[in-house]
């Protein structure tokens, strides 16, 4: 029977590796009555993550809860698999931060907090973990408040603690629960939590009815506010951002998460009640698109997994329409056309075939003939591309190449269909020097896209070690001149062209400038100049790095009636292009990385010390809360690939740090002829 899309409900569970996610997604799995037991390895199924004990994809879960239809959406916490927990917010309407009761706010649940501001995203706190030693629920509350400046408005208060910890206050309806085996019971508010239960319960009612002026005018003047005025106003705060609705619990032993199920039910947004998503016409138009259940099909591809017994497995959020088996659709992005062979409801490693989906509802598509991550899927008279979110770049490359000649074709495809389901992987090979380079966000990024190659696509290669996306450019104006002129019987080649090279601002990329005057070389070989710039530039005359921020203007030559061609124009134009960057005092960029560094007060100076012996800049330091540090600093990503090693030295493991790219800079001289012999080396090892 067709749900309708306000009684569903999708929530991504996010934060820090650790705090418990992948084991609450399994209690609650307990809870709805779809396993008897609580474990990790119910959500974590992939052989990869069982060997490293914790989660490096995102999984997903559909099921019923007090007739609503439910989809959680588990999410790795390690920085590597950003990716997943940037698409898996993206197509959520609820956003879930899971902390660790002990340890509070952790860098990946600042991290990831943040990305589900930038989106808009209403969020809650589930605070995990309460049965550990140490656990403070008071404590933590403060920590994300001091992080966050959020209003966080508690709805339960823990009865016992640590060992104790045995049940929740509901503060909003004013119950006490109690658990045994995962089983709630109601009983009475513990006598000794009486006056504690009334001042929390009045600064809840407080901090909702500021948020609404009606119930604020009421509530002033002495008025009774009923339970069902506060549950409406609360709604309303959370959907508003005004209010972070925190719970608690422990997922180990059920407790709470009965409880939490309720809130996103009561609380939670329905896909109808999302911010419409940006998206460009066929026209090449931007629109808008919020979620309907009478428009047509309209759907995003947010997660691909690769099968290597069914293929490619697509996860699409339904943004509005119907699907059936049977149906037809476009994938937008490519133009191609397919067919919806079968649906499923996702349950981890399980799936439940269903009959028919629509507006809002997460399901699996088996054997899709193409289609990335980040694509749309449409019905054939509604074609656009819904505008994905933002990911950030791979900067670490490794060169990966088979160890048999024959597992050539089979590491292509291999890579193809992994960077399918990623947009932080990125891979390609370079002919010149016979090899296949991966790029990613991290070192634990790029092991586990290997360890994947090897896995499901069974090719062994051998793996470089790590790159760093190097650029070229140049640094003064040049003139160069080529003329390509071959006679080998019946038709020749002739292309001749003279072009200026000058450098453009850093981040300015590649401009083409065509001057030619007086037809001296026809319109229709002009395209072919530039092609051949374009190709040129994907090797510089230093140590074979793409060039980058220069104007070719195009501003004489010459051409043959009968021998000239768009080959003969390609390779004047390489060549001419390799003359003048060997005149125009050509340099290598490196990558500048924005790092931010979490570290505790007392070794703030040694960290600072560390980051300016690797050529760093620092931007300056500020307090981070909990006697910790925050250091700001711009560091060249080359000096960073062993960073994580030496911050964990210095500070005995309680350090971490985020970077992301910022810019490319000219690099020293001498660390430039460090990089153009190394190049060398590497090239003639090839």
């Amino acid at each position: 029977m067709a749900i309708a899309a306000e009684k569903k409900r999708n929530f991504v569970l996010i934060g820090h590796n650790g705090s418990g996610k992948s084991l609450l997604v399994s209690s609650i799995l307990r809870t709805v009555g779809l396993s008897d037991r609580v474990s990790n390895k119910l959500v974590d199924t992939d052989p990869l993550e069982e060997a490293k004990g914790s989660s490096i994809n995102s999984h997903v879960f559909t099921f019923t809860w007090k007739d609503h239809l439910l989809t959680a959406i588990d999410t790795p916490g390690f920085g590597d698999f950003i990716a997943e927990v940037i698409n898996a917010i993206f197509v959520s309407e609820n956003v879930v931060s899971v902390i660790n009761a002990v340890s509070g706010v952790e860098i990946q649940t600042e991290r990831t907090w943040r990305l589900a501001q930038e989106m808009s995203k209403p969020i809650m706190v589930f605070v995990n973990q309460m049965d550990k030693e140490r656990a403070n629920f008071e404590s933590v509350l403060e920590s994300v408040k001091s992080a966050f400046e959020c209003k966080v408005v508690p709805l339960v208060l823990p009865i016992g603690s640590e060992t104790n910890f045995k049940g929740v206050v509901d503060l909003v309806g004013t119950k006490a629960y109690v658990y045994e085996d995962g089983k709630s019971k109601v009983v009475d508010v513990p006598a000794d939590m009486a006056k504690k239960v009334e001042e929390a319960r009045l600064k809840l009612l407080e901090d909702i009815v500021e948020s609404d002026d009606a119930l604020m005018e009421k509530y002033l003047e002495g008025g009774q506010i009923s339970e069902e005025e506060l549950k409406r106003a609360l709604v309303k705060a959370y959907k508003s951002g005004a209010i972070v609705p925190a719970l608690c619990g422990s997922a180990e032993k059920g407790i709470g998460v009965d409880l939490f199920l309720d809130t996103i039910v009561d609380l939670g947004a329905n896909p109808l009640e999302a911010k419409p998503l940006r998206a460009i016409l066929e026209s090449g138009e931007e629109t808008l698109v919020s979620a309907s259940e009478t428009e047509p099909f309209c759907a995003y591809i947010f997660k691909n997994v690769v099968d290597p017994f069914v293929g490619r497995v697509s996860y699409i959020k339904i943004i509005s329409g119907n699907a059936r088996p049977g149906d037809n659709f476009v994938n937008a992005n490519r133009g191609t056309s397919d067919r919806i062979s079968k649906l499923y409801w996702a349950r981890g490693k399980e799936q439940v075939e269903i009959e028919a989906a629509s507006c809002g509802e997460i399901v699996v598509l088996p054997k899709l003939k193409e289609g990335s991550v980040g694509e749309t899927l449409t019905h054939k008279d509604r074609k656009m591309k819904i505008v994905p979110p933002q990911f950030p770049e791979p900067m670490f490359s490794r060169s990966v190449n088979p160890k048999s000649k024959t597992d050539i074709d089979k590491i292509s495809n291999g890579l193809s269909r992994l960077a399918e389901s990623d947009p932080t992987f990125k891979w390609e090979y370079d002919p010149e020097t016979g090899e296949t380079v991966v790029s990613g966000l991290g070192t634990i990024h790029l092991d586990v896209m290997i360890e994947k190659l090897k896995s499901i696509f069974g090719v062994e290669v051998d793996v470089g070690k790590p790159k760093i996306a190097y650029r070229e450019t140049i640094t003064k104006k040049a003139i160069a001149e080529y003329k390509h002129k071959k006679q080998t019987g019946g038709h020749g080649q002739y292309g001749h062209v003279k072009i200026e090279m000058e450098p453009l601002p850093r981040g300015a990329g590649f401009e083409f400038v065509d001057k030619i005057f007086g037809g001296a070389i026809p319109k229709n070989f002009i395209p072919s100049v530039e092609k051949g710039i374009i190709e040129a530039m994907k090797r510089g005359s230093l140590a074979g790095y793409p060039v980058v921020d220069v104007r070719v203007t195009l501003f004489d030559g010459s051409y043959h009636e009968v021998d000239s061609s768009d080959i003969a124009f390609q390779i004047a134009a390489i060549q001419a292009f390799r003359k003048g960057m060997e005149d125009a005092r050509p340099v290598i960029l490196e990558p500048i990385m924005e790092v931010e560094i979490f570290c505790p007060d007392e070794v703030a100076g040694d960290v600072m010390g560390e980051v300016t012996s690797r050529r760093g800049r620092p931007q300056g330091m500020e307090p981070a809360g909990r006697g910790m540090s925050k250091i700001k600093a711009e560091v060249p990503l080359a000096e960073m690939l062993d960073f994580s090693g030496r911050l964990s030295g210095i500070t005995s493991g309680r350090g971490y740090f985020t970077m992301k790219f910022l810019k490319y800079q000219e690099v020293p001289p001498n660390i430039q002829e460090k990089i153009i012999q190394e190049r060398k080396q590497e090239q003639q090892n090839a």
